[in-house]
Order: C-alpha cells, then sequence, then structure tokens
C-alpha cells in the first residue's frame, strides 16, 4: 500500500464521528432562546417586584396612616389604624350629605396578585412541557442521530470506494459501476428526508407552540389590563376617610363619623405596577414575533446538510406550506445545534465548495471526500482512452481525469507503478 492511499485512510478515518458517550436527551432544550427569555422575564419580573413590595411591608411596618383625634390614647390610635386597614374602605360625601362606600381591597391583595400573575405565567410552560415536548424530544433525538450516521455512513462509503479503486484494475469499470450506482440511488439514505417530509404533513406540535403563545399574549394582555384598572380607579386613591363608629363604637359621641387616613405604602404600588405593565408591553411584540416567524422557512440548516446524499428537500422543492411540524423541529434543531456533532464539518465542507476550482463536479460530502482522497470525480474522456488504447500519447489540449490517486500522480514523472492486482 502507498503512502498515498495510507494516508487517505487515516484522513477518512479522522473524518468519521466519534460515537456518542452519553444520552443527548439530557443536553437538548426543548424551548427557543427567545421563549425562553419571555418566560423568565414574564414569571421572573412579578417575583422580583413582589419581594421588594414585602420588604417594604416588613421593613416599614405598618402600611397605613390615620389621623386619629387628640384625646385618644395611643391603644385607641393602633386601634383605628388596625380597624382602618381591616376594612379599607373609603366614605365620600355628596352635597346633599349623604355617603357611599368605595372598596379599597384591592390595594391589600396587589401584591399577591403579583404572585398569581407570576403562577398564570408559567402555566403555558408548562403545558408545553408535559404535552409537547415529550414527542418533540423524540423527534429531536432521532433526527439528531440520524443526521449524524448520514454524514458517518457518506465517510465510510468514500472509504470503500477507495479500497474497490485500489483492488480494481481499470478505471474506467470502475467509473461505470459508479455511475450505476448514483442511477440507481445506491449511496442514498432517504430515511430521514422521508421522515422529515411526512413531518410537513402534522400540526401538533405547531399548533401547541402557537397555544402556548397565543395563551401567554392573553394572559399578558389581562395583566395590562387589570393593571391600567389599578391606576384609573385605585392607584389615584392614597388618601382616604374611615369610618370605625361600628359594633360597641356605634352610638359613642366623643367618636368621629370619619377619620382622615393616608396609605404609606402608596408610591411604591404605583412603581411596581408601572414597571411591571411597561416591561409586559414590551413582551407583547416578542410574544407575536415568536409566532410570526413560523409563517416562513429557517433554510439554514437544510442548505447545510443538502450536502448528505438524497437529502435535498430544497433542491427538490420539497418544503410546502410553512405552518407544520417541520418548520418548528427546524427552529429547535437550530437551538440545539451544538448536539449535532456534523453540522460544524459540514459547514467547512460547504466553505470550500464555494471556493474550489470545480463546484459543479461536488454535489454532496462523498464527491467531495473522494476528492480529498485522491481520486477525481469525473469521469474520463472517450477520446482520450481511446488514444491511449491505440499507442499515441493524449493531446496536452485534452482532459483526462481518471480516479487514480491525485497524490501520486502529481509525485511520479515516470512510468505509473502498476495497481495491486494488475499484470
Amino acid at each position: 500500500m502507498s503512502i498515498a492511499h495510507t494516508a487517505a485512510e487515516y484522513m477518512l478515518s479522522d473524518a468519521l464521528l466519534p460515537e456518542p458517550s452519553g444520552s443527548r436527551a439530557k443536553g437538548l432544550r426543548l424551548e427557543l432562546p427567545c421563549d425562553r427569555v419571555v418566560k423568565f422575564v414574564a414569571v421572573g419580573l412579578p417575583l422580583f417586584l413582589v419581594s421588594l413590595a414585602f420588604a417594604r411591608e416588613f421593613s416599614m411596618g405598618t402600611q397605613i396612616s390615620c389621623f386619629s383625634p387628640a384625646n385618644f390614647t395611643g391603644k385607641q390610635s393602633a386601634y383605628v389604624d388596625t380597624s382602618c386597614w381591616d376594612s379599607l374602605i373609603h366614605y365620600e360625601f355628596d352635597a346633599a350629605g349623604n355617603t357611599t362606600a368605595k372598596s379599597l381591597w384591592t390595594l391589600k391583595a396587589f401584591p399577591y396578585s403579583l404572585l398569581l400573575i407570576a403562577v398564570a405565567m408559567y402555566v403555558p410552560s408548562l403545558l408545553w412541557r408535559y404535552t409537547a415536548a415529550p414527542a418533540l424530544n423524540s423527534d429531536l433525538l432521532f433526527i439528531i442521530d440520524e443526521l449524524d450516521k448520514s454524514y458517518n455512513r457518506s465517510i465510510r462509503l468514500v472509504q470503500h470506494m477507495v479500497k474497490v479503486r485500489q483492488a480494481s484494475t481499470d478505471a474506467r469499470l470502475f467509473w461505470e459501476e459508479f455511475e450505476k450506482a448514483r442511477r440507481e440511488r445506491y449511496f442514498e439514505f432517504p430515511l430521514l428526508e422521508r421522515y422529515l417530509a411526512c413531518k410537513q404533513r402534522s400540526h401538533s406540535l405547531v399548533g401547541a407552540y402557537l397555544l402556548w403563545n397565543l395563551l401567554l399574549l392573553l394572559l399578558i394582555t389581562a395583566t395590562c389590563l387589570y393593571l391600567g384598572f389599578l391606576h384609573l380607579c385605585v392607584f389615584f386613591q392614597d388618601e382616604f376617610s374611615c369610618s370605625i363608629k361600628t359594633g360597641l363604637l356605634q352610638d359613642e359621641p366623643h367618636v368621629p363619623d370619619v377619620i382622615p387616613c393616608k396609605l404609606v405604602f402608596f408610591s411604591v404600588f404605583q412603581l411596581i405596577s408601572i414597571s411591571n405593565g411597561g416591561v409586559y408591553v414590551l413582551l407583547a411584540p416578542v410574544v407575536i414575533y415568536n409566532m410570526l416567524q413560523l409563517l416562513q422557512w429557517d433554510k439554514r440548516l437544510l442548505s447545510i446538510y443538502e450536502m448528505l446524499p438524497a437529502f435535498d428537500l430544497l433542491s427538490r422543492k420539497m418544503l410546502t406550506c410553512p405552518l407544520n411540524d417541520l418548520n418548528i423541529i427546524l427552529l429547535f434543531l437550530q437551538a440545539n445545534i451544538s448536539e449535532l456533532k456534523s453540522f460544524s464539518r459540514l459547514n467547512a465542507v460547504c466553505a470550500l465548495r464555494e471556493v474550489t476550482s470545480s463546484p459543479q463536479h461536488i454535489d454532496t460530502v462523498v464527491d467531495f471526500m473522494t476528492l480529498l482522497a485522491g481520486l477525481e470525480t469525473s469521469k474520463p474522456k472517450h477520446s482520450a482512452c481511446a488514444a491511449g488504447a491505440e499507442g499515441n500519447p493524449p493531446s496536452p489540449s485534452s482532459e483526462i481525469l481518471e480516479m487514480e490517486p491525485t497524490g501520486e500522480a502529481k509525485g511520479n514523472t515516470g512510468p505509473k507503478p502498476s495497481l495491486p492486482g494488475s499484470a
């Protein structure tokens, strides 16, 4: 065996992907990066703000300050504060002297409503995790495994071609067998391509993804409306008139009808609601963008893997309406590109294909690796072969592209050594 053949075998062996050592299921991301950011902000922001509100409450102690009459003792004043905070009812007097009561209970429930908002924002992600994520996980595992295996099969095919060429004495016969194999699609592995084509007729994943984002958008809209209602109806009422003339104090003459009170946490609640509502308003276009990206194909991954034999979804224009499960799978494959070990190598092959002198002869990774292994991928011209058979040297202008190791052809100026097995 010559040094060129040995070097070709080493090069092809290094091009093979190693077998995965562990399970890939733990490393798969079942949420798109943009969706993870939206979930983190939508759930984490209310929790952060409510923690600030509770910290303010614990540090300040009382949340209300009532201006009791001067003849009240300290315990009576404390009773007034506690009673007015428990009731949170504002009494207004009209021109006729009639009183109308307005409840301010939403102020007391506001920190707890933020907790409820955070839980509600997590519900769509929870539904996605337990309904669509298991099926998506199995699809991604199968497709990633098949893509890497298809790449390895292509490299092993080139290794076999090199061995067959070394054992062959007639380059023309070998080329005819090679062309026949290409016509009969022996070199192609259509299982993965057909599986991806079938995913175009499935809509379960895309339906679950749209439901996730629509539910999240609905919750964001409801939260903004709730915060807007608080601002219009409650958050401008930092002072109110409280009445403690109930029960045993109802007939006491020294107890006034109403006592003015002021909410000391009012500015904090205003700042929290404005911050939460403003961020949620900015999140709404992001959620809409996540849904609109399903209306077009992301062809970056497919264009790279067109280098695999029989993986020609783009070239044969097999992509139909993008609103299907295949588009969702392609988006999640892009998010899990680090799990695709063959992507970086095929990406390099595509980059080298663009700068090669004859890219028209390199259709797949098999053709490129065959060329790197020292075998030409073009058929020898009949006229040149006929001239060589008659004993006349071929014309310098005629191009003879034989399936010979190019490293030996460049290194030897004398007669070609006979191949193994030749007479």
